[in-house]
């Protein structure tokens, strides 16, 4: 059922008091509402689970309020505010519980409902590699081709190449914010930032004008976590907000994965750590669909390249086995070393000579000396 305008006002008024993922103000707004908890607030005397110092301090951030004026500026950017049960309200993220958003507010044209219904997060490290931004963005255009929704933070590193690679493909790219989603934040990815509120949605629990703060990334992470159906982990440090993205995702029961890097590179570790528990190892958007996308999309068979030995029957290519890298050997030799008679061991030695495998000198045989061949295969 959609929000009532009181309910959306009053839950709009809350994102500026308590912090996201405040588990007392959502549990007061399911018994009491998001309009007599608001009221509340006016009093003195402490909601139930509060201690008057808490409740002194949530009440020094009421005042100024003005709802109205926050609901009015996301609506001057094109934006809404989305209120658990509205049609737009991702369902997914009631997967948290008492932890789950009192609302989010949102900036774009497009469904975030719909855009989080096949969506990836794709997440790492800020001070990223040449080899992670790669990754990021490599895997960021794969996904968003085949249809997904890649959803990061916006940060420097790998969050911004996931974006970019999304946006370079004309495809759905989501950032979550750690502030309003009117405030550039980090300031040098505020052309990218924009670019996602033209392009694509931008996403954040605080409201229009809100500062980030080192919490704020921390409590920002459940979100990414939790509106996807999968997370992938580029590049991290075993001390790596990306991990605790990964963490809130298995313990959420989502599917988390990880692309493997050098052994030598601290900012693997983490993610080396992450795939020796239940990180599940992944190189491409194929693999990664075929983990979070439904039955039938599957990763193509891994195989390494033809070449023309592949091709011949068992008894042919024992024949050829039993050809020494250098010299020559009589076709009663070959017999032997084939375990063949030596009629059957002739008609093969013939097949490969005629397909170019083999040269006869005489009564002996040998491989063929390609210009192009080293002489060891």
């Amino acid at each position: 059922m959609t929000t009532g305008d009181d309910e959306r006002v009053a839950r709009a008024a809350l994102t500026r008091i308590g912090e996201p993922g405040d588990e007392a103000v959502n549990g007061w707004i399911d018994r009491y509402g998001a309009v007599e908890t608001l009221k509340a607030l006016g009093s003195d005397t402490p909601l139930p689970g509060a201690s008057r110092t808490r409740w002194a301090g949530l009440r020094q951030r009421t005042h100024r309020l003005d709802p109205e004026a926050d609901l009015e500026a996301i609506g001057a950017l094109g934006g809404r505010f989305l209120c658990p049960g509205d049609p737009e309200w991702p369902s997914q993220l009631d997967d948290l519980g008492d932890g789950r958003p009192v609302g989010l507010w949102v900036r774009g044209r497009a469904s975030l409902r719909l855009w989080a219904l096949r969506s990836v997060a794709v997440v790492g490290a800020r001070a990223c590699t040449d080899y992670g931004a790669h990754v990021a963005a490599t895997l960021g255009s794969s996904l968003a081709a085949r249809g997904w929704t890649v959803v990061s933070g916006a940060a420097y590193g790998v969050d911004g190449a996931a974006h970019n690679g999304a946006l370079v493909v004309d495809g759905a790219t989501v950032g979550v914010l750690a502030c309003g989603v009117d405030v550039a934040y980090p300031p040098g990815n505020g052309p990218l930032i924009r670019r996602i509120g033209d392009q694509g949605l931008l996403v954040a629990e605080l409201p229009p004008g809100d500062h980030p703060t080192r919490s704020r990334f921390v409590l920002r992470n459940r979100v990414i976590a939790a509106l996807t159906r999968g997370t992938v982990v580029v590049e991290a440090e075993l001390r790596s907000g990306s991990l605790v993205t990964a963490r809130r995702a298995l313990a959420l029961g989502r599917i988390t994965m990880g692309v493997p890097g050098p052994v030598t590179s601290g900012l693997s570790a983490g993610v080396h750590q992450l795939l020796r528990g239940e990180g599940i190892v992944v190189t491409d958007a194929a693999e990664i669909i075929e983990l979070v996308g439904s039955i039938g999309e599957l990763a193509p068979e891994r195989r390494g390249p033809m070449v023309p030995r592949d091709l011949l029957a068992p008894e042919a290519a024992c024949v050829l086995e039993a050809l020494p890298a250098r010299g020559a050997l009589s076709t009663a030799a070959v017999a032997r070393a084939a375990a063949l008679a030596e009629d059957r061991a002739l008609v093969r030695l013939q097949e490969l000579q005629s397909l170019g495998h083999l040269e006869r000198n005489g009564d002996y045989w040998q491989l063929a000396r390609h210009a192009n061949q080293h002489p060891n295969r």
